[in-house]
Order: structure tokens, then sequence, then C-alpha cells
């Protein structure tokens, strides 16, 4: 299986990194859901440490127009549209168009890495990550997750981190 595009950049950029594969149901839209019971349990590790990768739009603030952005957080809870909006210097977030989503970032839903998008966007990563040796993230594919340090996270997405957990 050849490379996603977030894999050859982590690689490019000489980061550290495993990739994990599970099967993904195609019949199943929770796809974060799915890839805490797939890897949680064999890995070791809590849910709390598997990541969602969700595209926001961003519009006031310094903005003149909306703006995609991303939310990087653990799968288990909710975003704060509120609090990502204020981390990434906007007044206000929304969720983003799926077509949007694909367009911008090169990847479909269930499978936006925050890592190798095809319009690098502005992204927080929820600062509950830095308390884990390891996070878990969309590796750019349904199926795929791939775990790294925080720190690396951060620095292969230029990310800012902020609580934006709800």
């Amino acid at each position: 299986m050849s490379a996603t595009p977030a894999i050859a950049a982590l690689e490019r950029a000489g980061i550290e990194h495993t990739v994990h594969r599970y099967t993904h149901d195609p019949r199943s839209a929770a796809y974060g859901d799915e890839a805490v019971e797939a890897l949680a349990p064999t890995l070791g590790i809590g849910a709390d440490q598997i990541f969602k990768t969700l595209v926001i739009s961003l519009t006031g603030g310094s903005r003149a127009r909306p703006q995609l952005a991303v939310a990087v957080l653990p799968v288990p809870t909710r975003l704060s549209l509120k609090a990502a909006a204020a981390a990434l210097g906007a007044a206000k977030a929304v969720m983003a168009d799926a077509r949007d989503v694909t367009r911008s970032t090169g990847y479909v839903l269930g499978g936006v890495s925050p890592v190798g998008q095809k319009s690098a966007l502005p992204t927080v990563v929820d600062s509950s990550a830095l308390d884990h040796p390891l996070v878990l993230c969309s590796a750019g594919r349904r199926g795929m997750e791939i775990a790294l340090s925080p720190a690396d996270l951060i620095t292969a997405t230029g990310a800012v981190t902020a609580a934006i957990c709800a």
C-alpha cells in the first residue's frame, strides 16, 4: 500500500511515527469510534490518545471572508467551536461543508489527517495531547492511524495548542 500524503510528509520531515492499520467497515460513519474500538485495546492506550481531525470555517477577527481551519481533539470529546475560534484568532467557527473539506485537504471524511493536507490550514490541537507520550491521528485514509509524539504533531502541522473541548 502506497504512502498517504500524511505519511510522506512525516517521512520528508524526518518525524518518527508508526502507522497502525485496522479494518474499516464501509457501513460505519463513526470513524473515530471505530479507530478507538480497533486500536485502543490492541495498543494498550486510552481512547483519549486517539485524536479526530475536524475542519471548521472561521469568520470574524482579522478575516475578511471565511477561512477553513483544523481542530484536532480526542475522539471521545466534543469540540467547542467558540474555543477553537478564539484559539485561532477568529470571532466565530462553524463546521465546514464536506465538499470544502475534501477539496481543501485532499482527504475524504473519516480519513482527514491534520498532516500533509493539499492546502495547509491553520490548526489547533487540544492541549490534552501534551498529557501523553504519544497520540494517534488519521494517516489520511480510513482504517489507518499514525502514532507520534504530541510535540511532533504540533510541529508537523504548525499548530497552536489550546483547550478546545466542550
